[in-house]
C-alpha cells in the first residue's frame, strides 16, 4: 500500500546543526514535523533565531511545522567542577552542599537547594544519567549532605542530577522557566512541554498561566519520574499531549520497566485521544555515524507499532554530525512499518462516554472512521477550528488518511504532532454543501484524492455556526 505521506510524525531537536536554513529546509523536506526548541540549553536570542527561521520556511514554502518549546522544569544538576573533571572512587566519601563553589574530590555544589531537608540516610543519588551512583551517609538538614561513592568514575560540570527514591520539593515551573515560558507565549509557540511532571496540578498551573496571558498553546506532558506513573491517569486527563521521555525515566525507575510503560502509556494516550510522543535515544548511534545500529531501527519500528503519535530525536538532529540523513533514515523506517506491516485500526479502548455533546461528536468521528473502512474511502476530510475532530478521527488510526480544514492558523501548525493529520487552511463558511465541495476540489487540487475515489466528509451544520461536528457525507469526487 503506497501511502502520500508518513502518518507518525517525526519531531526534532534544534540545535547548532539544524540552526541553518538549508539544513533545516532539507530536514523539513525529509519529513521533519515538528520542531523541538529545548531551553535546557542554548540563550533566548538563539531560540528566537531558530522561531524566525521554522515561521520564515513555513510561510515561504507553504508548510505548518509546528514548535514544542520544552522548559527545563525543577531539573537538578551540580555545579562547575575543576578543570578535566574530577574522578569519584568507590568506596570514598564526598560532601554534597548547597554552598556554590568549584566541585573537587571532597565537596561538589547541587543547584538544588533544599536537598539536605529532602533526602533521607541510604537514597540513592545518580548523576549523568545513572552512569555514576552515590548513596546518601547523613545529612545536616541544612547546606551539607554526606555520600558515599557506589559507582565511581569522571565526573564534569553541569551533569543532571536524579533522585530515584526522594520526594523532590521543587515547583514544576522553576523561575527560570517561567522568563522561559513568557518568551515562549510571546512567540505564540503551538506546544509547550512541562519537563518533570509528578501531578496533574503541574499541568493545571501551566494551563492557568498560558489562559492568563491570552494564548492557545498546548501542553505536553513529559513522563520521567515515577510518581508521574503513579499518576498517569489524571496527568492524560489534564493534558493536551504526553511525551514518554525515555532518558530520565529509564533512570529515575528501574530501566527494564521502561518498554511496558511505553507501550502502556501510548495505549491510554490513545484511549484518551491524546497525542503521544515517543522520545530519547531513539537513533542514539547517528551522532557520530550515518548509520544506525539495528537495535536503534527496531525501536523506532516498535515505537510506530505501539501507535505512537510521533518519534522524537535529540542529539541527533542537534548537535549530531547527519541531521538529513538521521531524519531521512527515520522517515523510511516510519513508512515501511506503515505500508508494510501496521495493523491499522486495532479498536482503540473507548472510555465510557456519556451522551454529552461531546459523545455525540465522539460518535460521529467513530462513524466516519467504520464508514471509511467499509467504503474504501481514500480520505476522512473534515472541517474544525477547535481541532476536536481531529483528534478524535486521529486517535481511532484510520487507514483512510485525515484531511483536516480549519481557520484557525496556530492549529494548523498544531496538528502537524498529531498522527495521520495533513491539515489545509480554509476560511470559507458560506453552506456546508459550498464549502464540502470546495474541500474536495482542493484535494484534487493538491492531487491528493482523483475522479472517482470515495472519501468520509463530516462538518458542523450550520456550517456557519462552527459548533460541534454533527454530520457525516459519504462523496465521490467528481
Amino acid at each position: 500500500m503506497k501511502l502520500s505521506y508518513n502518518r507518525t510524525k517525526i519531531v526534532a531537536t534544534m540545535g547548532p546543526a539544524s540552526a541553518k536554513k538549508d539544513v533545516l529546509l532539507a530536514m523539513v523536506k525529509a519529513g521533519v514535523n515538528v520542531c523541538r526548541l529545548n531551553f535546557s540549553h542554548g540563550k533566548p536570542e538563539d531560540h528566537q533565531k531558530t522561531i524566525n527561521l521554522i515561521r520564515e520556511i513555513n510561510e515561504q514554502y507553504k508548510t505548518n511545522i509546528a514548535m514544542l518549546a520544552d522548559l527545563q522544569g525543577p531539573k537538578i544538576r551540580i555545579g562547575l567542577v575543576k578543570d578535566g573533571g574530577i574522578h569519584l572512587i568507590n568506596g570514598k566519601h564526598i560532601n554534597m552542599t548547597t554552598n556554590e563553589c568549584i566541585g573537587d574530590e571532597n565537596n561538589i555544589y547541587i543547584t538544588y537547594e533544599t536537598f539536605p531537608q529532602d533526602v533521607q540516610a541510604n537514597e540513592i543519588i545518580l548523576l549523568d544519567d545513572g552512569k555514576l551512583q552515590l548513596r546518601v551517609i547523613e545529612t545536616n538538614r541544612k547546606d551539607n549532605v554526606l555520600c558515599e561513592v557506589v559507582h565511581g568514575g569522571i565526573l564534569t560540570s553541569r551533569k543532571g542530577v536524579n533522585l530515584p527514591n526522594t520526594k523532590v520539593s521543587i515547583p514544576s515551573l522553576t523561575e527560570e522557566d517561567l522568563v522561559n515560558l513568557q518568551f515562549v507565549l510571546q512567540n505564540d509557540v503551538e506546544w509547550i512541554g512541562l519537563s518533570f511532571v509528578r501531578k496533574a496540578e503541574d499541568i493545571i498551573d501551566l494551563k492557568r498561566i498560558i489562559r492568563e496571558n491570552g494564548k492557545a498553546s498546548r501542553v505536553i506532558a513529559k513522563i520521567e519520574k515515577p510518581e508521574a506513573i503513579e499518576n498517569i491517569d489524571e496527568i492524560i486527563a489534564a493534558t493536551d499531549g504526553v511525551m514518554v521521555a525515555r532518558g530520565d525515566l529509564g533512570v529515575e525507575m528501574p530501566m527494564e520497566e521502561v518498554p511496558l510503560l511505553q507501550k502502556m502509556i501510548a495505549s491510554k494516550c490513545r484511549a484518551a485521544s491524546k497525542p503521544v510522543i515517543v522520545a530519547t535515544q531513539m537513533l542514539e548511534s547517528m551522532i557520530t555515524t550515518p548509520r544506525p545500529t539495528r537495535a536503534e531501527v527496531n525501536d523506532v519500528a516498535n515505537s510506530v507499532l505501539d501507535g505512537a503519535d510521533a518519534v522524537m530525536l535529540s542529539g541527533e538532529t542537534s548537535v549530531g554530525e547527519f541531521p538529513v540523513i538521521v531524519i531521512e533514515t527515520m522517515a523510511k523506517i516510519v513508512r515501511n512499518v506503515e505500508e508494510l506491516g501496521y495493523p491499522f485500526n486495532k479498536t482503540k479502548d473507548v472510555y465510557e462516554e456519556n451522551v454529552t455533546a461531546n459523545g455525540l461528536s465522539n460518535a460521529v468521528c467513530e462513524s466516519a472512521v467504520h464508514l471509511s473502512e467499509h467504503t474504501g474511502a481514500v480520505g476522512i476530510v473534515s472541517m474544525t477550528f477547535s481541532g476536536y475532530t481531529a483528534f478524535e478521527i486521529s486517535s481511532h488510526r484510520p487507514k483512510a488518511s485525515t484531511y483536516i480544514f480549519t481557520s484557525n492558523r496556530q492549529l494548523l501548525n498544531s496538528l502537524s504532532l498529531v498522527w495521520g493529520v495533513k491539515a489545509f487552511y480554509y476560511d470559507e463558511l458560506e453552506s456546508t454543501d459550498k464549502t464540502i465541495a470546495d474541500v474536495n476540489n482542493i484535494l484534487k487540487s493538491e492531487n491528493l484524492v482523483e475522479v472517482g475515489d470515495v472519501v468520509i466528509n463530516t462538518a458542523a451544520t450550520p456550517i456557519s455556526a462552527q459548533g460541534k461536528t454533527n454530520m457525516i457525507k459519504v462523496s465521490v469526487i467528481e
